[in-house]
């Protein structure tokens, strides 16, 4: 699926685009703002596991279930 839009770009954003995006500048533009979905998500997770790095009370209840983990199986 595919959706138009209607945007201001100044003459200097204008004129680079024009410059490198081809014939295609909705093709460069998808791409780009796809990238940088990515680099978002990259961020958030990195800093989601960061929060949880800090998080003392989770760290030892993660360490309280790590050690119960195997009770009761043949290892």
């Amino acid at each position: 699926m595919t959706n138009r839009t209607t945007v201001t770009l100044q003459d200097e954003a204008f004129t680079f685009l024009k410059q490198v995006g081809g014939e295609n500048k909705s093709a460069f533009v998808n791409r780009l703002l796809l990238e940088e979905k990515q680099r978002s998500l990259k961020k958030a997770i990195l800093k989601a596991n960061r929060e949880e790095a800090d998080d003392m009370e989770y760290g030892e209840e993660l360490d309280a279930w790590d050690q119960t983990l195997a009770d009761g199986l043949d290892t």
